[in-house]
């Protein structure tokens, strides 16, 4: 009767730890900033073995920022660099709240979270290793109330 318990509530365990994977998700990084600034230098960088270059990929930007943060956009650098090609580099500009205030982003308690498009459906142009880095790119230097911020690539959804 025991061994019959222990079995059936692994076999539940089991399934609910597969279920909870998600096996399109590359790189799911994230780092957090010092006293919540972000400053130029601090980039935020993974790599990424990419091994079919024939399947498009979602590469995000995260970002997580406190409700004392002075802006209702961001601006940043992406740079990837890899695959046999020369480094490329360029700037978005993300609206994180709406004209009258509120953030875009989804709360809990005084931290909003984004999940932000860098590329999507994006080949990469071969087989092999890239570094993808991104660096906050507006005027105050540090970026006061970010509180971390990351890279996330996944496989696109029925690839």
């Amino acid at each position: 009767m025991i061994k019959l318990k222990v079995l059936l509530l692994s076999s539940v365990l089991m399934v609910l730890f597969l279920s909870g994977c998600d096996t399109n998700t590359l790189i799911d990084s994230n780092m957090s900033m010092p006293a919540r600034n972000w400053s130029y230098p601090n980039k935020v960088k993974t790599l990424v073995e990419i091994t079919d270059s024939s399947k498009p990929y979602n590469v995000y930007f995260k970002l997580r920022h406190t409700a004392d943060y002075r802006y209702s956009n961001i601006f940043v650098l992406f740079h990837i660099t890899g695959g046999g090609q020369k480094k490329h580099t360029r700037r978005y500009e993300y609206r994180l709240a709406q004209p009258d205030g509120q953030w875009n982003g989804s709360g809990s308690g005084n931290l909003f979270t984004y999940n932000l498009p860098l590329l999507t459906n994006y080949r990469f142009p071969a087989k092999g290793k890239y570094l993808l880095e991104v660096e906050q790119n507006m005027r105050d230097n540090p970026l006061a109330e970010i509180s971390d911020a990351g890279i996330k690539v996944e496989l696109k959804q029925g690839q």
